[in-house]
């Protein structure tokens, strides 16, 4: 095979090693992915913590604070943040085939048609997170803290318009394998974030307004910054040309991946919050919320790390198939899917015996230590399924199969999970442990739905229809 046809990803030889270790795993193709994975980790970590870090520094003026930043963060992600995480999902198939395909201008004008879309759902979003306080109350939150976390959401919004941006241009380098600017283009606003936060908090009339608003310009800190290194890297001589008319031409085709991309994630983000509004409905609503949000939380720290595999199998499978590999994008997504399996172990073992200290970090009673220990075996049980499903959706994205995946999501949760987490929490009355069984349910309809689908899969036939008809495969 031609070298110029070479993925920037590894590429080369075909790597066939010799050893026990070659027979189970390819040594190679894991290293390439793990030295690929751990800087998209930090990146999506720093980001996830620029919003947190200004909900620790809100929630130290008082306990109405901490409940209202808490509320308004977890409104904003199911509503506004995991929308622009999904949006920016159809550059992943775009981008990653368009540039194995050699089809490096068109990257650019990709670029372009997904940050109008993000822009124009974040108008829309805007509206919703001015006027939430009606929303909050129907959903049965107390009224002094739907207010207060309405209040903190609309100083928010002009983060929501960076974050749309900024998830657009992450994918946009992510599928060129340009990943360490990423780690240095979180971190520093991050840091930033901490500072600043603490001067508009305590050093300003702003107070717990400021809170919000150093999140939102900590994330438009990170989009020029990345937006000066693309314009003005040699980098991207070849993939962005400047800004062009050409991309509104472009804006509704790329919507047929866009938009089942928000659904596929979207439609997850709201099944685990969803468990937490079901738990205060509870008899006992105070510990079973408590308890159930800290699973949920658990569960969103170690995804995480799974995150980082998703975009490692999602870039090679695209540009090996932009390429024209099909052979090689099989061996990555088998690679993948046992590296995120083995530290899903890992990180249930750890789980298991060191629970009580990680219970700690949330809080200090005995009876929510005693429960969360009961309730570890299902969530290691949730984490494995939760690390496989993350790479196979990956794996859909570097397809362009996530319309396939937004059904299956819809089917696996809203079919099967959340009625079987209904039934069990309150008509069997296991509670908390019904819901998370629930859950698990959905889990594993749909990792073992993506699973046949990507085995099910004709490579072959894939490769060709991205070779001989690229633009029509990467659109239509």
């Amino acid at each position: 095979m031609d070298s110029a046809r070479e993925p920037l990803f590894g590429g080369g030889e075909e790597r066939k090693k010799e050893g026990i270790w070659n027979k189970v795993l390819d040594m190679e193709e894991a290293k390439t992915q793990v030295l690929f994975s751990v800087p998209m980790i930090i990146t999506n970590v720093s980001y996830y913590s620029i919003t947190l870090v200004s909900v620790m520094f809100a929630g130290h003026l008082g306990k109405l604070e901490l409940a209202s930043s808490t509320l308004a963060n977890s409104w904003a992600t199911v509503t506004g943040l995991a929308l622009m995480t999904g949006l920016s999902g159809a550059l992943e198939t775009l981008c990653g085939q368009g540039y194995g395909a050699k089809q490096y201008r068109m990257l650019g004008i990709y670029l372009q048609s997904s940050i109008i879309t993000s822009f124009f759902f974040s108008i829309i979003v805007s509206f919703i997170w001015f006027y939430s306080e009606p929303l909050l109350i129907l959903l049965h939150q107390e009224p002094q803290v739907a207010k207060m976390a309405t209040i903190y959401m609309r100083h928010l919004i002009p983060g929501l318009f960076a974050y749309g941006i900024l998830q657009c241009i992450l994918r946009f380098l992510q599928t060129q394998t340009v990943i360490l600017p990423l780690v240095i283009c979180s971190i520093v606003p991050l840091a930033f974030n901490v500072g600043l936060a603490y001067v508009l908090v305590y050093c300003t009339a702003l107070g717990f307004k400021g809170a919000a608003l150093s999140a939102a310009l900590s994330l438009w800190i990170s989009v020029i910054m990345l937006g000066f290194y693309v314009n003005y890297s040699e980098k991207f001589k070849n993939t962005w040309e400047g800004l062009s008319m050409e991309c509104f031409k472009h804006v509704l085709p790329s919507m047929k991946l866009a938009i089942p991309s928000a659904v596929m994630v979207c439609l997850e983000y709201w099944a685990f919050e969803l468990l937490v509004l079901l738990a205060g409905l509870m008899p006992n609503s105070e510990n079973s919320t408590s308890l159930i949000a800290m699973c949920v939380n658990t569960e969103a720290v170690t995804f995480m790390i799974t995150y980082g595999f998703s975009a490692a199998v999602s870039t090679r499978v695209s540009n090996e198939l932009g390429a024209g590999n099909a052979d090689r994008a099989k061996n990555a997504v088998s690679v993948t899917l046992k590296l995120s399996i083995f530290l899903a172990l890992v990180v249930v073992l750890s789980l298991i015996f060191g629970h009580n200290l990680w219970a700690s970090a949330f809080s200090n009673s005995p009876v929510i230590k005693k429960d969360f220990a009961s309730m570890t075996p299902l969530l290691a049980i949730s984490i494995l399924f939760d690390s496989a499903q993350g790479v196979l959706s990956g794996v859909s994205r570097g397809c362009g199969w996530q319309h396939l995946a937004a059904w299956t999501n819809l089917a696996a949760f809203y079919v099967i999970g959340m009625p079987i987490a209904i039934l069990l929490g309150f008509k069997v009355h296991l509670y908390t442990k019904g819901l998370w069984i629930g859950l698990i349910c959905g889990l594993f309809c749909q990792a073992c739905t993506l699973l046949l689908i990507t085995l099910r899969t004709n490579w072959t036939k894939l490769e060709l229809s991205v070779t001989s008809d690229r633009e029509k495969a990467l659109l239509g």
